[in-house]
């Protein structure tokens, strides 16, 4: 039987780093007790990594690999629906059957989630727009020199420049991402509530607990950027594991230590 999602935003508790700890710890431990699931979703990213690699370099662009690797954490809330149900049967104790999850992923289209993933790939879009204009202001009248062989280009003034400004202006962007997603995705799939609301309440609650949540953040953008250096391979350990905390993090909150059963 499909699940029915409840109406209305759960009353969200405070957050502490004792909860983003208890949140890791879990989500930890779910990548640990379904291990098939995460080399299956993180293994689709990891093979679009190697398509962007490759892509770039067969046309000679090379140098969008910075602002790709800058921008590819972006789209990784894609993979959320998936770790959220595994962590949410887990917890219930309920079986991990390949056809019910990925049921409950296609249950999805009917629903919010893909008007906020066109709202993702909106923000992803506009920031290889953006970079495209931040790249052209600083070097787009110097010589270039192919990355894959040379980064002299980016050991100029200019190159510098270039690499802090869109480092900053990337950053910025990620981080209106963090806010809008990181309650909103699991919200929307616990409980029926509109995609505008839920970004809201996502925004707002990481408005009101800046320290908390944005360490969860910074934390969370380190060890994804970290991963895609040894050939995209550490997204098998880092997509998964945030993936399932993110949804633990948003249990938590909402229901408290005693994992909601409430919501069943």
């Amino acid at each position: 039987m499909p699940d029915t999602p409840k109406e209305g935003i759960p009353q969200l508790g405070p957050v502490s780093g004792e909860v983003l700890r208890e949140a890791l710890r879990r989500g930890w431990r779910d990548l640990k007790r379904a291990p098939s699931f995460a080399l299956v979703f993180a293994g689709v990213y990891v093979i679009l990594g190697w398509v962007m690699v490759w892509v770039t370099r067969a046309t000679g662009q090379s140098y969008w690999l910075i602002f790709a690797a800058v921008g590819f954490p972006l789209i990784a809330p894609f993979a959320a629906v998936g770790f959220y149900d595994v962590s949410r049967r887990l917890e219930q104790g309920r079986q991990l059957d390949w056809g019910e999850i990925m049921g409950v992923i296609l249950r999805q289209s009917r629903r919010q989630l893909p008007s906020i993933s066109a709202i993702i790939i909106f923000i992803f879009l506009f920031w290889f727009f953006i970079a495209h204009m931040i790249f052209a202001l600083f070097l787009g009248l110097s010589t270039m020199t192919n990355v894959s062989s040379s980064w002299d280009v980016f050991l100029t003034g200019e190159g510098i420049t270039m690499l802090v400004v869109g480092s900053i202006v990337g950053a910025g962007f990620a981080t209106l991402l963090f806010m809008i997603t990181v309650i909103s995705l699991p919200l929307l799939l616990d409980r029926e509530v509109d995609y505008v609301t839920a970004m809201i309440t996502s925004f707002a609650y990481v408005r009101d607990h800046p320290v908390p949540m944005f360490g969860w953040a910074i934390f969370i953008a380190v060890l994804t950027l970290i991963s895609l250096l040894p050939g995209f391979l550490g997204l098998f350990v880092t997509l998964p594991l945030f993936g399932h905390a993110t949804w633990h993090l948003y249990d938590l909150l909402a229901y408290g230590a005693g994992r909601g059963t409430d919501r069943d």
